[in-house]
């Protein structure tokens, strides 16, 4: 399989891509990796990575030159139309025509949303691609969906969120009727404003889905659903909400354990716990969002990716093309009404 990778996505860009790709060829030794964006730029990172790195690991990196770069200033769609020699518009045309089994970047979210779907094109019946994290939840992961790619909903998007958020917890957790639930300030079906109402409404009948109802924002990560359903903007914030919380969380636990002797001493002791608390809240461990919804496997990684973050990321990638995710989802869809690409 191969994985085309957005050399210059990211705030760690090109180290980390580099340095990510290569970390990924060694750990799944039938992958070929192409990283992509301007040769003078990402080749001195690239021949650092592969600084002592076996032939084998060697052979299956190629490096293509992309001049152009899309950054995250930019006018997504304009950018996407103008820069055809950049990677992320690139990337798309290759996933489209085959030569590619799945796309990776860490760069602007609009022109990896906007290359999706006007260079990759949507799924036939999904009006509105989304981004789908999944998100720790005590007992495993969760995926929200849509964290981001639509602001501004109609009820049959979440219904479609739904769909497919439910066909990818199939495919990459292999639980065969994932639970969906639908964000929302209270329980009851009669909550909410008029998007979530309705949304209720359309998800309750839908024999197909495992609807187990609204959640609340507080019981979000309390295992009480397995795919959570809402609109871009509640979803991201949900998203960075989590984000924050976790990072002031870990800070608080460890200053506290330093501030005395006795503390630090049960902090000692209790530091393989604390690293795999961490471990589990940590978002490079799960790699990115997958962009669902477009045709091909597309995985967007969080801006600020490390090394390790972009090989998660291509991992979660080639888990995508092993389970078919994209086959599952028109799977799900089979009596769908065609959508313009």
């Amino acid at each position: 399989m191969k994985i085309y990778l957005d050399a210059m996505g990211g705030d760690n860009a090109p180290q980390a891509t580099a340095q990510g790709a290569v970390e990924a060829l060694k750990r799944f030794d039938k992958l070929f990796v192409e990283l992509a964006g301007p040769e003078a730029q990402v080749r001195p990172a690239l021949e650092e990575a592969l600084s002592g790195a076996e032939a084998s690991v060697r052979e299956r990196l190629t490096l293509t030159d992309c001049p152009e770069v899309i950054t995250n200033c930019e006018a997504p769609v304009m950018a996407v139309r103008k820069k055809k020699q950049s990677a992320i518009v690139d990337g798309m045309l290759k996933l489209r025509d085959g030569q590619v089994d799945a796309f990776v970047s860490a760069g602007s979210t609009g022109a990896v949303l906007a290359g999706g779907m006007f260079r990759l094109g949507r799924l036939r019946g999904i009006e509105r691609p989304a981004l789908a994290p999944f998100l720790p939840n005590g007992k495993g992961y969760f995926l929200l969906i849509d964290c981001g790619a639509n602001v501004d909903c109609r009820p049959e998007y979440l219904h479609q969120f739904a769909m497919m958020g439910s066909a990818y917890f199939q495919a990459m957790r292999g639980v065969a009727q994932p639970r969906v639930g639908l964000v929302n300030n209270g329980a009851e079906a009669e909550k909410g404003c008029a998007l979530t109402r309705d949304a209720y409404a359309i998800l309750s009948a839908d024999t197909r889905l495992n609807f187990v109802g609204n959640v609340e924002a507080r019981d979000i990560p309390a295992d009480t659903a397995d795919v959570i359903v809402c609109d871009g903007f509640v979803g991201n914030v949900i998203l960075k909400f989590m984000e924050g919380v976790a990072g002031t969380l870990m800070g608080i636990i460890k200053r506290e354990m330093l501030a005395d002797k006795r503390s630090a001493l049960g902090a000692l002791m209790a530091k393989p716990a604390f690293r795999r608390v961490k471990r589990a809240m940590d978002y490079s461990e799960v790699g990115g969002a997958p962009l669902l919804g477009v045709r091909g496997n597309v995985v967007k990684a969080h801006g600020s990716s490390n090394a390790h973050a972009i090989a998660c990321a291509i991992g979660q990638a080639v888990q995508m093309i092993q389970s078919g995710v994209v086959g599952r989802i028109e799977a799900l869809l089979p009596d769908a009404p065609s959508a313009e690409s």
